[in-house]
């Protein structure tokens, strides 16, 4: 934004530091963001490399050169151009890095006029091996090799034999090659390992995100069952105020007091939500949470708000159902009850609790069709779709859709263990 460079993260500080202890090729892949231009700058280590190289193409140059001023057969014009084309191919061994196959291809046809580039030859070879996919590797040495027997016989070597010199000349180049397929290698599985850790921390970032989101789901949906029941019960009773302006004072004052509780009561829920979302706490903090026992009370505060409601609670000792059982089963319940206000009020609406521990919990909430139209109301739905989870959460299953009279029902079942 500021056209700032951003911060190197922490953890990757020290390993950056120890950049130059890399080969370029491979910091390059490790810290892309670093590289500017086209090719990646020599680290310390590729200096330092790149100079144990030339001094040993330069080595075995003048070794050779020594041998061939000693030939007394060899013209003197053939000596300086041997010598003058093994100097720049040593000279070339600086610009392997960038042109791996270029310069290994171009030491082929070298090597059949100048004996001194030997060196170099092998080095550029190495490179090649260590940079190119085996398939360059394989023509360059091939072609060279394929050509040994000709230099040899067209310049054969004072000291040792035609067939040992090609011996020679063969194993070189499969050490060289050899050695530079196991750097490849070696590079290649230092740069797995790196992709697979940063695949590993990119996959638990994305497991955090995903629990985080989850976690505010879950505490989207208790705020959906939670405060979806309290607004209904003001929007009742709000709603015989303004069409009953003349009902008696008792009846007004009744009213007035579950719209005041009904207030209290959710302002206190939406507080103990956005409690949790700061302190980053679960669902069992704050007040207690509602289990099979407070039933009761979630009948005795639709009743007050004027709904019809027949408990039909068969369990016998509520008090013992598990915590997420009974709170599991007061949800749902509590949905029941907020869908009958909204899409059928007036109707009488029956809660039916049955079972024990070992056969299960199962929960049916049933109220027949409205008396007359009911408005549709926007976003309906969701809270059946947070009770389905909810069900399937705890390890139980749920059906809800309308009957053959036009009424609706929830059937719910919730494993009890004995």
């Amino acid at each position: 934004m500021n056209g700032q460079e951003p911060p190197v993260p922490a953890e990757s500080v020290p390993a950056f530091r120890l950049r130059w202890l890399l080969p370029s090729a491979v910091a390059a892949e490790l810290y892309p963001e670093r590289v500017k231009g086209r090719y990646p700058r020599r680290t310390l280590r590729d200096w330092i490399v790149d100079f144990l190289c030339f001094l040993i193409a330069v080595t075995i140059g003048l070794l050779v050169a020594e041998n061939l001023v000693q030939e007394p057969d060899v013209p003197e014009p053939l000596i300086v151009a041997d010598q003058v084309l093994g100097a720049l191919s040593c000279g070339a061994v600086w610009l392997r890095r960038r042109w791996p196959v270029g310069l290994a291809a171009a030491l082929v046809p070298v090597g059949l006029l100048s004996t001194t580039a030997a060196g170099a030859a092998l080095v550029l070879l190495f490179s090649l091996a260590v940079h190119r996919r085996f398939a360059y590797v394989a023509w360059v040495a091939g072609v060279s090799l394929a050509l040994a027997p000709l230099l040899f016989w067209w310049r054969p070597d004072p000291e040792l034999s035609y067939g040992v010199s090609i011996m020679f000349t063969v194993l070189m180049t499969a050490t060289v090659v050899g050695w530079g397929m196991f750097v490849r290698s070696h590079r290649e599985l230092l740069l797995s390992l790196q992709d697979r850790a940063r695949r590993a921390e990119t996959e638990a970032e994305l497991r955090a995100e995903q629990a985080q989101r989850l976690a505010r789901e879950s505490i989207a949906r208790e705020m959906h069952d939670v405060l979806a029941h309290r607004l209904t019960l003001l929007s009742v009773h709000a709603g015989a105020l303004e069409f009953r302006p003349d009902a008696p004072r008792e009846e007004i004052a009744r009213a007035a007091g579950v719209i005041r509780e009904s207030s209290h009561e959710a302002l206190q829920d939406l507080r103990e939500i956005i409690g949790v979302l700061r302190a980053g706490e679960g669902e069992e903090s704050g007040r207690p949470q509602p289990t099979l026992a407070a039933l009761d009370t979630l009948v005795d505060e639709s009743r007050a708000a004027g709904a019809t409601v027949r408990l039909a609670n068969r369990v016998t000792d509520p008090r013992a159902a598990p915590a997420s059982v009974g709170r599991t089963a007061y949800r749902i319940a509590q949905e029941g009850l907020t869908n009958a206000r909204k899409h059928a009020p007036g109707s009488e609406v029956t809660v039916c609790l049955t079972g024990g521990p070992g056969e299960g919990l199962t929960v049916t909430v049933h109220n027949p069709a409205p008396a007359g139209k009911v408005p549709a109301v926007p976003g309906s739905g969701q809270g059946l779709i947070g009770l389905t989870e909810r069900a399937t959460l705890a390890g139980g299953r749920i059906e809800h859709g309308p009957d053959d009279a036009g009424g609706f029902q929830v059937t719910a079942w919730l494993p009890w263990p004995s």
